[in-house]
C-alpha cells in the first residue's frame, strides 16, 4: 500500500459532480492498493498518518499530530500512485492491485481508518473526482508499507 501524505488547512472530494468528503484542518491521504494489501499495511499507513509528528506546537516546532489535536482525515482512492514513469512518455498502471482487489481492500481500509481514528471522510473508488486542497506548509510525505524494513 503506498499514500501520498499532505497536511491540509482544509480539502474536498466530489465525485462525479457530488461532494463526497469535507474536513477543515487535518491530513489528505491519496491511497494506491497493492496486490495483498492487508490489515498490517492499514495499520502501518494509518498509524503512520495520523501518528507523525507534522503539526506546531506552541513553540512552533513539528511536535504534534493529528491525533494530538483532534483534526480530521480525508481518504481518497488514487491507483495512479502505483504508476510506473520509468520507461517512455506514458506512465504504465500495470503495477498495483487489480479494480476489484483494490476497490475491496479500499473499503476496508476506511472501515479500519474510521474505527481506530474516527473523524475519516472518503473518496468514491472508481469514480472521476475533484480534490480540492489547501496544502499547508507544504507538508507532503511519501508512505510505502512495503518498504517498512
Amino acid at each position: 500500500m503506498r499514500a501520498v501524505l499532505q497536511r491540509v488547512s482544509r480539502a474536498s472530494v466530489t465525485a462525479d459532480g457530488v461532494l463526497t468528503g469535507k474536513i477543515g484542518r487535518g491530513i489528505v491521504l491519496l491511497v494506491g492498493m497493492d496486490t495483498g494489501d492487508n490489515a498490517a499495511d492499514y495499520k502501518y499507513i494509518l498509524d503512520k498518518s495520523v501518528r507523525l509528528r507534522i503539526f506546531e506546537d506552541e513553540a512552533g516546532k513539528m511536535n504534534l499530530s493529528a491525533e494530538d489535536l483532534d483534526l480530521e482525515l480525508l481518504v481518497v482512492p488514487n491507483f495512479t500512485i502505483y504508476a510506473d514513469a520509468r520507461h517512455g512518455r506514458r506512465p504504465s498502471f500495470a503495477m498495483g492491485a487489480a479494480p476489484e482487489e483494490a476497490e475491496r481492500t479500499f473499503s476496508e481500509f476506511v472501515e479500519y481508518a474510521r474505527s481506530d481514528f474516527g473523524k475519516v471522510e472518503c473518496g468514491v473508488f472508481k469514480a472521476y473526482m475533484k480534490v480540492e486542497l489547501v496544502n499547508d506548509g507544504p507538508i507532503t510525505i511519501l508512505l510505502d508499507s512495503d518498504k517498512i524494513l
